[in-house]
């Protein structure tokens, strides 16, 4: 168990060194994430566990009522708690460019609560993203993030669809991040599309790590602020970000 618990870390470790697998075969970069997947899956969280929390069903349907009529909620997520709506929805994708302050040339990125729904908004996915999926797969149903030891993954994928057309980049591309943390995974369910997730502070502003630091500006502006989590004081990070080319070439946005 204890080489399991050295291999995790190894893997955890991994993806900050992807720079250097760049120019890899596409079969050996495949055959290196796979021997990882492998034993990352029988690892043993290096984390201590977390002690529980349920949201309540009010709050999340009161959420949902939001996101259904166009408007944008602040929720917890499995990073930083974000700004939300639906992210089909171009008017309520222009009101959270508006409420932080940000250029709509910056694309922002959504949550899907499964990589079966991945094909209806991203034509032509390319193999490496499959890869880099079950390579940082976590626990499901996480009340917390980070639970099983591994830091979320946002993939920009090309070819994006279906989707707010001001939702895209200019070339296409789309940052999907699939959660696994329970409110948000309930959200992306119950709404049936996929949810914009963009961090709750101002453009230019440091991210809120837990509720206590998110903006009154943001706060005051949002149709719905969830109530679950309010409480966690444990400090979040970003996820990583790692931007997937049609070819299956990639690029490092964030470690």
């Amino acid at each position: 168990m204890q080489a399991y618990a050295i291999l995790s870390t190894l893997f955890n470790h991994f993806r900050q060194f992807f720079h250097l697998f760049e120019n890899l075969s596409s079969d050996l970069f495949y055959f290196l994430l796979s021997f990882f997947c492998i034993y990352q899956k029988k690892a043993v969280p290096l984390q201590p566990k977390m002690i529980m929390m349920r949201y309540e069903k009010e709050d999340l349907q009161e959420a949902l009522r939001v996101l259904r009529n166009g408007g944008i909620i602040v929720y917890p997520t499995d990073t930083v708690w974000g700004i939300g709506c639906d992210a089909t929805n171009a008017e309520a994708v222009k009101r959270i460019y508006a409420l932080k302050q940000r250029e709509d040339s910056k694309s922002m990125l959504v949550l899907l609560d499964s990589p079966a729904k991945l094909n209806y908004y991203v034509s032509d996915i390319p193999d490496a993203a499959w890869a880099l999926l079950e390579a940082s797969d976590v626990s499901e149903n996480s009340d917390y993030p980070d639970e099983s030891g591994n830091k979320p993954l946002t993939i920009i994928y090309p070819n994006a669809r279906n989707l707010a057309p001001n939702l895209i980049a200019e070339d296409g591309s789309i940052g999907i991040r699939i959660t696994h943390e329970s409110f948000s995974k309930a959200l992306c369910e119950q709404l049936r599309h996929p949810i914009v997730s963009t961090s709750a502070n101002i453009s230019g502003h440091p991210a809120a790590r837990f509720y206590a630091e998110i903006e009154q500006a943001i706060l005051d502006r949002a149709d719905y602020v969830c109530l679950f989590r309010r409480d966690d004081d444990c400090p979040a990070e970003p996820s990583s970000i790692i931007k997937i080319h049609a070819d299956g070439t990639f690029k490092i946005i964030r470690p």
